[in-house]
């Protein structure tokens, strides 16, 4: 089959286009999958370029908890996958060969449905969806055959981005009526946010860029900040709060910002009625924060790191797909073996567009990425 490898740590030039790969055979549990369009994420790029630093500020490292390294080379990235069914283990009904489906890419280290403590993913420690085929196990792989949704369109809202969305929102117990400060509103995990906030009955407040205000008020965001202007940023929160702290906030950034975000939620502790909590699932803005301890355990402030999400969070998530709850926020598709421009382009891009970029074999280009493809791309 075709698939992009990726041969070690480094710049776009260790993935390479292969089309000699062996596919996969699944396990008794498992599906083989046809894959029509998977998901590009930002730990597609960390993970290559070694990008999670955990203990000294200048380390570079691959992503791992509680063990070894599960990223060994050559790997096949992709975590957000959608396909069709197209052959099953031993121990899998035949009746689902032809489903389409979407991939809940966590690899599980236990059956737990409400807790996942050393998270790993397909395209990591097991290959995923850059690929035409992938071998992923049969409870995992979640039917979607809503006619109106598109498999491109489905794939952009993968479990990377809404699962850890659902997980902070969680995590941090954010219910019906409370502010919700949503920052890297734009990309994936963002646009997620504010679409589950509304689900959920909350009110999310987006901070971005000012030209994406628009669209994601149309999204569901009760006003948007602009994330280019920190002066009176506690201020303008207030003004659109009519004087109401923020409840909770979903911090994507990190850095020196984040100050800023804990003052939205302190500034009238008398007005509150709940802990002001802070979910952090991203540090894109900064990896070091200089935050005084003092106005975090006497505000009582709880603090909550996010990385992947549940079993049951997944369930929630595809049945709020099936009943068209979440819409996509899908912005271009790319060739597989074009995947060296679209990692250009997410980079060079990324403030500059909103939602997912989507990844497509070049064997199902016509059907599933022509009509999503950038202008001058097809």
């Amino acid at each position: 089959m075709a698939a992009m490898v990726l041969t070690g740590h480094g710049g776009i030039d260790k993935l390479v286009y292969r089309d000699d790969v062996p596919i996969p055979s699944p396990a008794s549990n498992d599906v083989l999958v046809k894959v029509t369009a998977t998901a590009k994420n930002n730990t597609d790029r960390k993970a290559r370029e070694g990008l999670y630093p955990t203990d000294e500020q200048e380390d570079v490292t691959s992503f791992q908890i509680g063990g070894s390294p599960t990223l060994t080379f050559p790997r096949i990235q992709g975590a957000d996958v959608v396909g069709r069914i197209v052959a099953v283990g031993d121990d899998v009904d035949t009746g689902r060969i032809g489903e389409r489906g979407l991939l809940d890419f966590n690899l599980y280290a236990d059956k737990r449905p409400d807790i996942n403590l050393t998270p790993d993913y397909y395209g990591h420690g097991a290959d995923g969806g850059f690929a035409e085929y992938v071998a992923v196990p049969a409870d995992q792989f979640h039917t979607v055959d809503n006619p109106g949704l598109a498999d491109a369109e489905l794939a952009a809202m993968g479990m990377c981005s809404y699962q850890t969305a659902l997980h902070m929102l969680n995590a941090a117990g954010v219910k019906a009526g409370e502010r919700v400060l949503v920052t890297g509103a734009s990309g994936g995990v963002g646009t997620a946010l504010i679409q589950l906030c509304r689900i959920l009955g909350a009110v999310p407040y987006a901070v971005s860029q000012r030209d994406k205000a628009g669209v994601l008020r149309e999204l569901g965001a009760e006003a948007v900040l602009d994330r280019g202007d920190m002066s009176d940023f506690t201020d303008r929160v207030r003004a659109l709060t009519d004087g109401r702290p923020i409840d909770a906030v979903m911090d994507l950034a990190g850095g020196e910002m984040t100050d800023h975000f804990i003052d939205t939620m302190i500034f009238d502790m008398q007005a509150r009625d709940t802990y002001p909590r802070l979910s952090i699932a991203g540090a894109s803005a900064g990896n070091v924060s200089e935050i005084m301890w003092t106005r975090i355990y006497l505000y009582q402030v709880q603090l909550f790191g996010v990385s992947h999400g549940t079993r049951q969070e997944a369930d929630q998530l595809v049945d709020w797909i099936r009943d068209g709850r979440l819409k996509p926020v899908l912005h271009a598709a790319f060739r597989l073996s074009d995947l060296h421009t679209a990692e250009r382009y997410f980079v060079e891009r990324n403030r500059n567009y909103l939602g997912k970029i989507v990844i497509v074999p070049d064997s199902q280009w016509q059907t599933h990425g022509v009509p999503y493809a950038l202008e001058g791309t097809t």
